[in-house]
């Protein structure tokens, strides 16, 4: 492994990197790759002479060429796997382009696109990225993790595939998960690529669809489970500590039988969390602060109905319990403000539950004077109507789940009815926001987990916020390396929550907006990443510094991609 190394001249004050190789092997390492922008002093001093083209150009004239070829692929596939081989190609050019057009890129190099990409991986692979483990290579783990670009990983992005996004088991495929986070974190929060890596556990699939696919390039058998798998995550996360001691680990798209028990297992062996359960519902408490701010109101005043009992649906639950545990009630108040509702409807006493779900479950006597459709149980709707319902999130990756009756009836129940249908990709959202406002008349305040165009309603035009964890996890991580947090508590993500709250401004919430604009997200990173180093200062976990200094600590963590000048450092010999 490379370190890599940004140094700053004690002489003349100029910031440099150290290189150790030139010519072609200098061209072909996208983290150092400058192109046509290598001057000519580096041309000459890296022996580069004679492999490109006479012209140089800056690296705004690469972005603005390379966005100009962008711009020309047809399908947002296309566009995406553009991306990745400019990405494979050239590091710093392929973070500039995607921050001077993040708005529009985002949903190339995230969902939705993403998921179709994760879909058809095998059939677009074209490099390695990243790093494969499976159960023929952890043994030798400290050898795999030894193949990482640069030793000095401080962030390690990790799936197993099982449940991606709304896609379900997508087997090796899923390493499009662990890149594209792994970019988003570049992007929005500024951490160096080298200091990031992408880990696929390639465990199998249990899609028959991939196993039958002869050009699938993963592990061709059914999913380990039980004692078998258990002892491979536990080789990983050990030889993650030997090798990056000081790395960040997320857990990222895990299926809900393992998610919860993993982030449980090792959130106080090594600084870890688990997005979908933890970033989802920072999120989604982010945009509730924001709507209960319009309404005037608190959350203890509110009836949730949460649709989808996986980990998002659970994470959202947990958060929402410790917000209103904060606002005065009691826990068995607060649970009765939360109504989980899965794929057998509402979770009622004596269902069959998860461990995860057995909290979340509606005492019998609650709905025993319900008049219910179908009295064998209680749908979603009943659960709306009778529930009383003044907010309505839908993690299920069901398509159409909310419909028109049941949107109506939230209607029904409060002025201002807030409807959160989260699921991702856009083909699995629980209904539109179009359809959110038609059916409660324009009364409703909307937020979605994929993006949606703002809503023309009676000569206005209503904003839809994207409920997107970029909002969220950038920050956490940028938080937590700079205050040198010892672990990631809930009470950090409460505060990343507050803090995206109280960025958006009096006139956006007056359009309905209950999320910054994605275009502040640098700005709104180094603020999430400010309120978790606080928090982890004030609970003793975390860099005992003032206020001030933590926020110019995050701030000037941030890499902004940009050319370097480059020094050749030779290599220490070998022996």
């Amino acid at each position: 492994m490379m370190r890599y190394s940004r140094q700053r001249d004690p002489f003349t004050g100029e910031e440099y990197v150290e290189i150790p190789f030139k010519g072609h092997r200098l061209t072909e390492n996208p983290m150092f790759n400058k192109g046509t922008a290598f001057t000519e002093a580096e041309r000459e001093v890296f022996e580069l002479t004679g492999l490109f083209p006479d012209g140089y150009q800056s690296l705004k004239l690469q972005s603005e060429r390379c966005y100009e070829s962008f711009k020309k692929k047809g399908t947002d596939l296309e566009k995406y796997i553009y991306l990745v081989g400019l990405q494979d190609r050239n590091e710093t050019l392929f973070y500039r382009v995607l921050l001077d057009h993040l708005e529009e890129m985002l949903p190339i190099v995230y969902t939705p696109t993403v998921g179709e990409a994760c879909k058809l991986f095998s059939h677009i692979f074209r490099r390695p990225s990243g790093l494969f483990v499976t159960a023929d290579n952890i043994h030798q783990i400290d050898r795999v993790l030894a193949n990482a670009p640069f030793s000095n990983v401080s962030l390690v992005v990790v799936t197993d595939g099982e449940r991606i996004l709304g896609l379900g088991d997508q087997g090796v495929g899923g390493m499009g998960i662990p890149i594209g986070k792994s970019s988003l974190y570049v992007a929005a929060a500024g951490l160096h690529p080298a200091f990031c890596l992408p880990v696929l556990i390639d465990v199998g699939t249990n899609n028959e669809a991939l196993l039958q696919d002869p050009l699938y390039i993963g592990v061709r058998q059914k999913r380990l489970t039980g004692d078998r798998y258990d002892r491979l995550i536990e080789q990983f996360v050990a030889g993650v500590r030997r090798v990056f001691p000081n790395a960040i680990l997320q857990w990222e798209d895990f299926g809900k039988g393992n998610a919860f028990r993993l982030l449980d297992r090792y959130r106080e062996r090594v600084i870890s969390f688990n997005d979908d359960i933890q970033g989802t519902a920072a999120v989604s408490v982010a945009a509730l602060m924001s709507a209960f701010r319009i309404k005037g109101e608190r959350f203890r005043d509110q009836t949730f109905v949460v649709a989808g009992q996986g980990q998002a649906g659970i994470g959202i639950e947990r958060q929402l319990l410790s917000v209103l545990r904060s606002e005065g009630l009691s826990e068995t108040e607060a649970r009765g403000r939360i109504l989980g509702v899965d794929a057998e409807g509402l979770l009622v006493e004596g269902m069959a539950a998860t461990e995860e779900q057995k909290p979340w479950l509606t005492p019998r006597e609650r709905v025993a004077g319900w008049r219910l459709k179908d009295p064998s149980r209680v749908s979603l709707r009943d659960a709306v109507v009778h529930g009383k319902a003044t907010v309505l999130i839908g993690v299920t990756a069901k398509t159409g789940l909310f419909d028109r009756e049941t949107l109506a009836a939230m209607a029904a129940n409060t002025p201002v009815p807030v409807i959160m249908p989260l699921s991702n990709p856009t083909s699995k959202v629980e209904c539109s926001p179009e359809e959110a406002f038609r059916a409660t008349k324009g009364r409703c305040l909307c937020a979605t987990g994929s993006p949606f165009e703002a809503v023309a309603w009676e000569g206005a035009e209503r904003t839809v916020s994207q409920c997107n964890n970029l909002y969220i996890f950038p920050g956490m991580g940028l938080g937590a390396l700079v205050s040198g947090t010892s672990k990631i508590t809930d009470t950090m993500f409460m505060a990343a929550s507050a803090a995206i709250a109280g960025a958006v401004s009096d006139e956006e919430r007056a359009k309905g907006q209950l999320l910054p604009k994605l275009s502040r997200i640098r700005e709104i990173s180094a603020f999430v990443a400010w309120a978790v180093a606080k928090e982890a200062r004030d609970s003793g976990l975390g860099m005992l510094a003032e206020d001030h200094k933590l926020l110019e600590m995050a701030k000037r963590a941030m890499w902004e991609p940009d050319y370097l000048p480059f020094r050749y450092m030779r290599p220490e010999p070998s022996f």
